[in-house]
């Protein structure tokens, strides 16, 4: 077993406007999420959030604290959302099983821990997706699955952004500190995401884009409402966007993408909204 963990430290907006198309990729896109029988995560500066991947085959994979967290286990003083993205699998924490299929999610509140990967084929195997924030109590642990999501619909075909919103670990449905992640499904023939773009300066946010096609791409859109960035990304792949940042993307297939947020605001709805006409 292998554990990988990297550290992004936070950017300033005016500094990021200098950026090439390597310093923007290295700063902000995390490409080795999911590699057989390794996990894998980033520590990013920004409200101290985790992003990684677990990809259990022969073995079970042991989620430990990394260095950065001076911890004795990882979830001491965190709070840990998982999706599984991949074949069905098997979430341990401590003497708790819970069986996971594909899109299903698991919130494991602070202070569970020994929490390991396993997959019910290795031919096949789970993977799990997860992001993690700093939590303020204990909170307990629940198997999320998409019929315990707050589903939204949201916009149309004539717009390429058909799509479906899964709200899955989100305070309407766990008992969450700061975290939030959910899901978002793009209708066949619809390539847009979050058009019209928005901000939210009191929390930061991380899209991991999946369901990708081996011959397709997304391009990631992210910087100022007025100053945009972008960056090309493939399956698999995810992207940090700082709160000042707008997160959108346009792809050239139809895609699913796993957003989670962290910050002092756990509303999912407060965000400042961009005109489409306003985006430079």
């Amino acid at each position: 077993m292998k554990i990988n963990c990297t550290v992004r430290h936070a950017s300033h907006y005016e500094d990021a406007k200098h950026y090439d198309t390597e310093r923007i990729r290295r700063e902000y896109l995390i490409e080795n999420v999911m590699v057989p029988d390794e996990i894998n995560m980033v520590y990013t500066m920004y409200d101290r959030m985790i992003a990684g991947g677990a990809v259990p085959t022969e073995e079970e994979l042991v989620l430990k604290a990394p260095e950065i967290l001076r911890a004795d286990y990882f979830t001491q003083r965190r709070e840990l959302g998982i999706i599984n993205v991949g074949g069905p699998g098997v979430v341990q924490v401590g003497s708790e099983e819970f069986h996971l299929d594909y899109k299903e999610a698991l919130y494991v509140g602070r202070g569970r821990r020994d929490v390991a990967f396993s997959s019910d084929d290795p031919s096949h195997p789970a993977h799990f997706y997860f992001n993690s924030a700093p939590a303020q109590k204990e909170t307990g642990i629940k198997h999320v699955t998409k019929k315990d999501a707050v589903v939204m619909h949201c916009g149309c075909l004539e717009d390429a952004n058909e799509r479906t919103i899964n709200r899955l670990l989100v305070k309407e449905v766990v008992p969450c500190c700061q975290l939030q992640m959910g899901m978002t499904e793009l209708a066949p023939g619809s390539t847009w995401n979050t058009m019209p773009a928005h901000t939210h300066d009191r929390r930061m946010e991380i899209y991991f884009y999946f369901e990708v096609p081996d011959e397709a791409a997304v391009c990631h859109f992210m910087g100022q409402p007025q100053e945009t960035r972008h960056i090309w990304m493939h399956n698999e792949q995810a992207v940090i966007s700082p709160q000042w940042s707008i997160h959108s993307a346009c792809a050239t297939h139809n895609y699913t993408f796993i957003w989670g947020m962290g910050g002092e605001n756990d509303d999912y709805n407060d965000m400042d909204w961009v005109e489409t006409k306003d985006l430079r």
